[in-house]
């Protein structure tokens, strides 16, 4: 029985590292809120819409769903739900992951402040 428990443990272990932006990494939420400053400019850590649409309570919702904020019609019927592994190829790459968005950023390409930047971003609700 406590090989099972092993094994069980192991086992979740693998299935949250593969959960995660950048797999076998401790994500630093305090550092992704630094990396969100950039992003402050059009987006609001609550349901604020700006130049972007405010980004509380972004984790578990339909992209192009906030109520009176006009989105592209891409990103309106991209089906895409925000979660670690949606958010980490978005911000990675937005053009690549919704053609014909509107957002104008190029991507962020550090992996390691993509997942910072996902976790502080999973923080807001």
């Amino acid at each position: 029985m406590k090989s099972a428990g092993k094994i069980g443990a192991i086992i979740a272990a693998l299935i949250f590292a593969g959960a995660t932006a950048n797999p076998g990494y401790a994500q630093d939420a305090e550092h992704g809120k630094n990396i969100f400053k950039a992003c402050a400019t059009c987006h609001a850590t609550d349901q604020t819409d700006r130049v972007g649409p405010g980004l509380g309570g972004i984790t578990g919702r339909k992209a192009g769903t906030i109520p009176g904020f006009s989105y592209s019609s891409a990103m309106k019927t991209s089906d895409i739900v925000w979660n670690a592994k949606s958010l980490d190829a978005y911000l990675e790459s937005p053009q690549k992951v919704v053609p014909g968005n509107i957002m104008p950023y190029a991507g962020l390409k550090n992996p390691t402040d993509r997942a910072d930047l996902v976790a502080y971003l999973a923080t807001l609700k």
